[in-house]
Parts: C-alpha cells; structure tokens; sequence
C-alpha cells in the first residue's frame, strides 16, 4: 500500500471513531439537558402548588380575621401611651 493509501486509511478510521464519540458525547448531554429540565419543572409545579396553598391560607385567614372583627367589637386605644 502507498503512503497516500495509508494516509487516507488512517485519516478515515481517525475520522470515524472521532464522530462515534463526538454523536456518544453530544446524546449524553442532551439526555441530562433534558433531565435538568424535568426537575426544573418538577420544581416549579412544586413552587406553584405551595404558593397556591399559601394563598387559600390567605384567604382563609383574611376571611376568619372578618369574621372576627364582626363578633368581637373592639374598642379604639390609644397605642402610643407612654
């Protein structure tokens, strides 16, 4: 085989291992890319549902604090007595 041959043979093979490797290693990024987006959603939905929660407590709150304010009547004070 002439030098040329062998030149081409060699380039080929290093070619054909380099993008085996290169395709391995970009689907291994993709895949964990598409991992970190699932638990940043997960993560969101989570923050949503707990904000959720929070403002049904709010609301509950603010509406037990009406109720409240109706059956308790409460004399103005002054606050600033020294």
């Amino acid at each position: 085989m002439s030098r040329a041959a062998k030149a081409t043979l060699l380039g080929s093979i290093l070619f054909c291992v380099g993008s085996v490797f290169g395709v391995h290693y970009l689907q291994n990024e993709e895949k964990a890319n598409l991992r970190a987006g699932v638990l940043r959603d997960e993560e969101r939905r989570k923050k949503k549902e707990q904000q959720a929660l929070n403002m049904k407590e709010l609301h509950e709150q603010q509406e037990l604090h009406e109720a409240l304010l109706k059956t308790q009547h409460i004399s103005p004070t002054n606050m600033n007595k020294e």
